[in-house]
């Protein structure tokens, strides 16, 4: 396998595959009560594990002032992000096959960033940028409304 094949692999279908199992295991915590807080601080030690794991079988533990900044406000982010996801779930009845083509609109953001951030709209075909985009809103607002 080629390193492009091997990037879309490790990186799009692994976890398209995880998060979406992910799901399902958020919905049976919140379910189960917890609260948001010790939901997102059960997450974090796991990722401190998985991070430590990671970090002994790749034998990379550079880091620099930049991009532990940048990692903190991943953090910041994603944390927020799948809390609100878990007060949907837990307080509002919400329901993971409703929101996870929601919040999976995600999609959208990071093209458009990624587009005007990191230039690559100079490498990409803009006509199946426009058709997957409007597959993914037609998909989000038709699972919502399931």
């Amino acid at each position: 396998m080629d390193h492009k094949a091997t990037a879309l692999v490790l990186g799009g279908v692994l976890p398209a595959i995880l998060l979406g199992i992910a799901g399902i295991f958020q919905k049976y915590s919140t379910n189960g009560g917890i609260g948001t807080g010790p939901f997102l601080i059960g997450v974090g030690l796991t990722t401190i594990v998985v991070g430590s794991i990671f970090m002994v079988v790749e034998k990379q533990a550079a880091v620099s002032g930049q991009s532990a900044a940048f990692t903190v406000l991943y953090g910041l982010v994603w944390a927020s992000s799948t809390g609100f996801i878990a007060i949907s779930l837990s307080r509002y009845g919400g329901q993971i096959s409703q929101l996870v083509p929601l919040y999976n609109m995600n999609t959208l953001v990071a093209v458009l960033l990624g587009l005007l951030i990191f230039a690559e709209w100079r490498t990409v075909d803009p006509r199946k940028l426009l058709v997957a985009a409007i597959l993914i809103v037609a998909g989000g607002v038709l699972a919502s409304r399931a």
